[in-house]
């Protein structure tokens, strides 16, 4: 049953999420929007929204800065940072995932690295190291070892570097999706041990996967912020938000890009948090 906690190892968690994912590619580059990027001056507009949260920490922007973006998929966040005058790099572990993001550079003349690596190897395989490393938004339920990711994070940064990432909040993904009101289903907390997907679709673009069976780790906000102190980062906000860039629901409402709750229940349940911490 869909969310239902289940013992897999992680190489063959790992396995079942890598040919999901290299299934959507095609349905996300058609359902993307990529023509939009024919305008030089396009951003995507979770890169223009997290922009506007970094910038009390980087007022300069991130023109002339290393950007590395973990978990970058078809890259149009990663293309977007660099229309702001970063130089990129873009990792992830599907490799016609980065293919489609080098197609999508290379069309638009969009200097840029990609790198095919689990972010969990990030560091062995990435060369120097970043100003600002980026991650957002569905990306680490993906991963069961958050304590090994944040090392990852903290060892890429270069000493006073910054790192953003807004994620899916974990009171969120506990709701069952179907209920016509808010109602728990899923574990908020965490075991060590995912849970089982069997879902045919994507969040975007239409179309089926071949590979239908996925596995996600829930991670209290607490696990994320304690993993990057652990790390040796000092967290400089945390922030909670009201809106989404995905449908989570179908009787969630369209507010400009992003989704919301029902009137009378945006107050009541986070979609989204946001962790800015640095290196010092």
């Amino acid at each position: 049953m869909n969310g239902d906690s289940t013992k897999i190892s992680w190489d063959s968690a790992r396995k079942a999420n890598l040919a999901n994912w290299n299934d959507r590619v095609p349905l996300h580059v058609d359902g993307y929007g990529l023509d939009a990027f024919d305008d030089p001056d396009h951003i995507s507009s979770v890169v223009a929204d997290d922009l506007e949260a970094l910038s009390p920490f980087l007022p300069g922007g991130v023109a002339g800065l290393d950007v590395c973006h973990l978990q970058c998929h078809i890259g149009t966040d990663t293309i977007s940072f660099a229309r702001r005058g970063a130089r990129v790099t873009g990792l992830d572990f599907s490799r016609p995932a980065l293919d489609a993001a080098a197609e999508l550079a290379d069309r638009h003349g969009i200097p840029a690295t990609w790198v095919e690596s689990d972010v969990l190897d990030a560091r062995s395989v990435l060369e120097g190291d970043f100003d600002l490393v980026y991650t957002s938004i569905g990306t680490i339920v993906w991963l069961a070892d958050l304590d090994r990711w944040a090392a990852q994070v903290a060892a890429l940064l270069r000493p006073g570097g910054t790192f953003f990432i807004r994620e899916g909040h974990p009171a969120l993904y506990a709701l069952d999706e179907y209920r016509d009101e808010l109602v728990l289903r899923y574990n908020y907390f965490g075991d060590g041990s995912p849970l089982q997907w069997d879902e045919p679709g994507t969040y975007v673009g239409d179309g089926t996967v071949a590979h239908a069976r996925t596995y996600q780790w829930p991670h209290p906000v607490s696990e994320t912020v304690n993993a990057l102190i652990g790390a040796g980062l000092r967290i400089l906000r945390l922030d909670e938000g009201r809106t989404l860039p995905w449908r989570f629901a179908d009787r969630m409402a369209e507010q400009g890009e992003d989704y919301v709750w029902p009137d009378g229940e945006r107050d009541r349940v986070p979609c989204t948090y946001t962790v800015v911490a640095r290196k010092v």
